[in-house]
């Protein structure tokens, strides 16, 4: 027997809902998280036709990238295909979940798979956070390093870019006097103690920060754990929105666009001058990325992938990019592919399945 509320823990301890951007709503928008999980359907988007699909295969758990439910709800009449929606799910017993922004900014999520399928190496995020990144330093008995390092560790610090494991150590002497009330292991009350301890550093996301603190004070038998926490300005490399990658090898424009038409089944990619240029560094993001144009020409890439331009926004490109609008439906359709494949290999109770609806509201003469 598998819950919702394990599904949920699965899915936010790879993306916590803490990553996601202040105006969405992902996370668990119907349904019991207590409930028993019959079968799992994933599609990009949740609309009548896959609440069907999710009956007609005995699924009551649907994940979906776009979230049904984006801004608030004050009634459900039926007005809408949200409201219709809701009322379906809601009466069949169907959960909904949405895994959106969250999903956007993990560093191995929407983007990551775009990316593979533009055959790109050397992956890295284009518009990394900021003020998201916190260094522990914790003082630790020298006999007791190798489980504080076990512990932090597993609950998810010490990531620098595509290192894990990272903390630096150093050797001082730590005094303390056990006053009255106190319980030590170490010492005696009313009496100074010195002796040998270890600092320990670790970079430590924010959305991790609640889970390593915990994890801290369950590994080290002090009864006061010494330790400062302080927020950096430092950029997290694992944390942000958009990709940067390279081609194998470069490959004229108009090659790298019909393969790229091919590959995603684009009806149409809207694209500004790329006659006579190559292509080898690509910048990308899936879904709506305008506003990471600058960001794309900084990075130095020659191609910028994403959806959703306006013709205005076109001339940005300057001569210095080419703008490669393949559709927002276009650019995220693997997304489901990849929370398939997470959630196979993770849970083996209940049978998760790919939608097999092509939920593009676009059309194409």
């Amino acid at each position: 027997m598998t819950t919702i509320s394990e599904l949920i823990a699965h899915l936010e301890n790879l993306a916590p809902r803490s990553m996601q951007e202040s105006y969405d709503n992902s996370g668990l928008l119907i349904g019991n998280k207590n409930a028993e999980i019959t079968g799992v359907l994933v599609a990009l988007d949740c609309v009548e036709s896959v609440v069907d699909e999710a009956i007609a295969n005995g699924c009551n758990v649907i994940v979906a990238h776009h979230p049904l439910i984006f801004k608030g709800l004050k009634r459900i009449t039926g007005n809408g295909f949200v409201e219709r929606t809701v009322e379906k799910c809601i009466k069949n017993g169907i959960a909904v979940y949405a895994m959106h922004t969250n999903f956007d900014n993990y560093h191995l999520g929407v983007n990551a798979e775009f990316g593979r399928r533009l055959g790109l190496t050397n992956l890295r995020i284009l518009a990394p956070k900021s003020d998201v990144l916190y260094k522990l330093v914790v003082f630790c008995p020298e006999n007791e390093v190798e489980q504080l390092n076990d512990a932090l560790f597993k609950a998810g610090a010490g990531h620098i870019g595509n290192y894990s494991h990272c903390h630096f150590v150093s050797d001082g002497m730590g005094s303390f006097q056990p006053e009255i009330g106190a319980n030590p292991k170490v010492g005696e009350v009313g009496s100074s103690t010195i002796l040998p301890e270890k600092r320990l550093e670790y970079l430590v996301s924010e959305h991790r920060l609640a889970a390593t603190l915990l994890a801290m004070r369950g590994a080290l038998s002090y009864e006061e754990i010494a330790h400062d926490l302080i927020k950096l300005s430092n950029s997290n490399q694992q944390e942000g929105s958009g990709m940067v990658g390279e081609l194998p090898e470069a490959m004229s424009a108009m090659a790298f666009l019909k393969q790229i038409k091919a590959t995603f089944g684009c009806g149409a990619i809207r694209y500004t001058a790329a006659a006579n240029k190559e292509v080898r560094k690509v910048a990308f993001c899936g879904g709506s990325g305008s506003f990471l144009l600058g960001k794309a020409i900084a990075s130095g890439a020659d191609v910028f992938v994403t959806a959703d331009f306006k013709y205005h926004e076109f001339f940005d490109a300057d001569g210095q990019i080419i703008i490669a609008d393949i559709g927002h439906y276009e650019s995220e359709q693997f997304t489901s592919n990849l929370l398939v494949d997470i959630l196979t290999k993770n849970f083996s109770t209940f049978a998760v399945r790919l939608s097999e609806l092509n939920t593009n509201p676009i059309n194409y003469l």
